[in-house]
């Protein structure tokens, strides 16, 4: 999908949206991995995104962001995991893709010891650059896993951080098969928030769907009392479920972070890119998937127009 603007605000933003649906299902039916002549003169900025809705969603942030300010602009959504989307942006098939930094550092490096946002940024820059790749600045938004439990059982027991668990002994965690061996998951609990130090102390359900709706339900109807869900999923709201502060950084930083071939980069576009990272916030995230993917159904066109327009970012 291509868009061109030569003129900031609203009228242009309309246009936009109108044409959103159409030109999104030409773009998911192109080759994304296919060179673009267009890319090739550096005249066209063409942001990619993951095959899920809240990348296809940060993309047209970005996408919509940067037409705003008089930028031609393509997009290639829906990509797939990083083993495409890199090539692509050493390719030129994409040149800007909203990425997560801490799986983008275990792209690269499988044992990262990296925890903080800044330890995490830090280590990108020098992972990257191999590929002629940079990062910009983070959003306070991540995307990550999160150990939580329902409201109740966070008022019964006065819970608000991983450590306070301790309170709760004996108890059922609920995630992904992984979890039961990940160093964030009931290792790191026990190593350290010192959290099922005893045989017992926490029993462990493997749920298939990586935080989704059975392991929403699972928590919800007691099933377990501990689950692990990803920090912008709707049902933190919709459920009223409170997700437990990692004052230990147990689980590396997520945050949103636009990744872009070097080649493109100049102090104009980082600008665009780095007001948005200043507006995002993990909230935000929760109530942009709850709109694409909620009762509503809106398209991400028009929910990422609405947050730009109520940021002032256009």
């Amino acid at each position: 999908m291509m868009f061109t603007a030569h003129k900031k605000g609203r009228v242009a933003l309309v246009a936009i949206v109108a044409g959103a649906t159409v030109a999104l299902a030409g773009c998911s039916s192109a080759d994304p991995t296919a060179p673009s002549d267009d890319v090739a003169s550096g005249d066209t900025i063409v942001v990619g995104s993951f095959a899920f809705p809240e990348s296809e969603i940060l993309g047209e942030i970005y996408a919509q962001a940067l037409v705003a300010e008089g930028y031609e602009v393509e997009t290639s959504f829906n990509i797939g995991p990083r083993q495409q989307t890199i090539p692509a942006l050493q390719d030129g098939s994409i040149n800007l893709i909203p990425e997560y930094n801490g799986n983008l550092l275990a792209y690269y490096d499988t044992e990262f010891e990296e925890r903080t946002t800044e330890d995490v940024d830090a280590a990108l820059v020098d992972a990257i650059a191999e590929d002629d790749l940079q990062i910009l600045e983070s959003a306070e938004a991540e995307d990550k896993d999160a150990y939580v439990v329902t409201s109740e059982t966070a008022d019964e027991f006065g819970l608000e951080s991983i450590g306070d668990l301790s309170e709760l002994v004996p108890f059922t965690l609920g995630a992904n098969p992984q979890f039961g061996d990940l160093g964030y998951g009931i290792p790191g609990l026990r190593d350290v928030y010192g959290v099922g130090t005893d045989s017992g102390d926490v029993t462990f359900l493997p749920i298939e769907d990586f935080g989704g709706p059975d392991t929403v339900r699972a928590l919800v109807d007691g099933t377990v009392q501990v689950a692990d869900i990803y920090t912008t999923s709707p049902a933190i709201v919709t459920e009223d479920l409170v997700v437990l502060d990692d004052p230990e950084n147990l689980i590396a930083a997520q945050n949103v972070v636009p990744l872009l071939a070097s080649s493109v980069y100049s102090d104009e576009l980082a600008e665009v890119l780095n007001g948005i990272s200043a507006e995002l916030t993990t909230d935000d995230l929760i109530a942009l998937r709850d709109r694409v993917e909620g009762d509503e159904q809106a398209s991400p066109s028009v929910a990422a127009a609405d947050w730009l327009d109520e940021k002032g970012l256009i």
